[in-house]
């Protein structure tokens, strides 16, 4: 089996590489192919994967490749993992943010618009190489952020083109949650034995249920986590509010939440997030160059994306062994969601086997979060059309659509910054 990783200089993928090396007994992978524009940063974490590959007697053979159509030929998987202008247009979508006193950020907000208009005509071309070169059937595995926009986009105008969308996020919460029952009880608790229940859009979701041997916990876990709050001199979340919803909020539902807080936390920039990022590569690309390097070092935690090789390798284990296990994932939810319109993409539980990524039909959201959604969807929507058409006027509605996007008298101030910082990754934008 040829899987081909597209983005394969990123940081993260020493973890991925580690996760395929896990699971050499259930994955049939013969051929690892890492794809990306930049050759210098994909000589450094290419030829670090080989030796890891190579200090656990090279169960399967890692190729480094500028050339993508190359890489997907024959490819049973395709994993995006992708950042169109690297991290430098990630600071710049941050302060895009701070210049106009909105919300800075890679995935939300302002910032998440304009990565998603420079994503989703690259990715879209992924899907057009594996409809022409790519085994039948094969899956797209999609990671880069704004993970369910681009998923939305990628089932809207590839749908021929298996995909789905892949977040740490859910697991992270999974497994923090399960720490904190193993502490009541004393024991450790195999993560199989659990299900964590979530609903919503990537980076816009709420948990509201997890089962142990299939019992339902949530009021113990809600208890436990509003019992942490309340202790907590300066908590995460506001306990009323979490009380009153009875669920836990997505982290990335404070900069909804709790915007003004967001906000003046963006006054103590530089850093940035995406600045501290930087000196954080620039170091794991030190250590990644060292010939005798052959795990990855503890470093690569501060990069954040916990969890990252076991979604990516649970997924894809479940998919080409027919396991039919539920994971948490972004596809278009097909009516699994009652009153929703069957063409969302969402954030959900879904069975997943050979056949494919199957919703399973949940309850859909209380009124105190599905108005949100609605919105947040109807500015994915416009994105999408902006991002393949090129479309000024969709995206000037996406802008006004947003909950965190900027007043009416502010949108076309906003837009031309927006368009004009990313002109060199927007050519769909300048037709004349």
């Amino acid at each position: 089996m040829k899987i081909a990783v597209i983005g394969g200089g990123s940081t993260y993928t020493p973890e991925l590489v580690n996760g395929f090396l896990e699971r050499t007994a259930t994955l049939p992978l013969s051929e690892l192919w890492l794809v990306d524009i930049d050759r210098t940063r994909l000589d450094i974490v290419g030829g670090f994967a080989q030796r890891m590959v190579q200090a656990k007697g090279q169960p399967f053979k890692v190729e480094l490749t500028t050339n993508q159509r190359a890489a997907i030929q024959g490819a049973s998987y395709v994993i995006t993992q992708l950042r169109v202008g690297q991290m430098t247009a990630r600071v710049a979508d941050e302060y895009l943010g701070l210049r106009h006193s909105l919300v800075g950020q890679e995935t939300t907000g302002i910032g998440g618009m304009a990565k998603a208009l420079r994503t989703i005509p690259v990715v879209l071309k992924i899907a057009e190489d594996m409809r022409e070169l790519a085994k039948p059937g094969a899956l797209l595995v999609n990671f880069t952020n704004p993970a369910g926009l681009v998923t939305q986009a990628l089932q809207m105008h590839a749908p021929e083109v298996p995909s789905v969308g892949v977040c740490n996020s859910a697991i992270t919460t999974k497994m923090g949650i399960l720490e904190q029952l193993e502490k009541l009880a004393g024991m450790k608790i195999a993560p199989e034995r659990t299900e964590l229940d979530a609903l919503g859009l990537n980076h816009l979701t709420w948990y509201r249920g997890f089962t142990l041997d299939g019992e339902e916990m949530w009021s113990q876990v809600l208890q436990g986590i509003l019992n942490q709050l309340r202790a907590q001199p300066e908590p995460e979340w506001d306990p009323h509010t979490i009380e009153a919803l009875g669920m836990l909020p997505n982290y990335y539902l404070q900069y909804f939440y709790h915007t003004n807080h967001k906000l003046q936390a963006q006054q103590k920039w530089p850093p940035s997030r995406g600045e501290e990022v930087i000196e954080i590569e620039e170091s794991l690309l030190r250590q990644y160059a060292d010939p005798a390097l052959t795990e990855p070092p503890a470093d690569l935690m501060k990069r954040g994306g916990a969890y990252y090789s076991t979604v990516a390798t649970q997924l894809l284990n479940a998919h080409v062994n027919d396991l039919g296990e539920t994971h948490i994932v972004n596809t278009t939810h097909a009516g699994a969601v009652q009153g929703w319109p069957a063409d969302w993409v969402l954030e959900m539980p879904c069975r997943i086997d050979r056949a494919g990524i199957h919703p399973l039909p949940v309850e859909p959201l209380p009124a105190v979060c599905s108005g949100l959604v609605a919105q947040v969807k109807a500015y994915e929507l416009l994105t999408v059309e902006a991002a393949v058409r090129g479309d000024r006027k969709a995206a000037y509605q996406a802008l006004l659509a947003h909950p965190l996007g900027p007043k009416a008298d502010q949108v076309q101030v906003v837009l031309e910054d927006m368009l004009e910082t990313n002109r060199p990754y927007l050519p769909q934008f300048w037709k004349d």
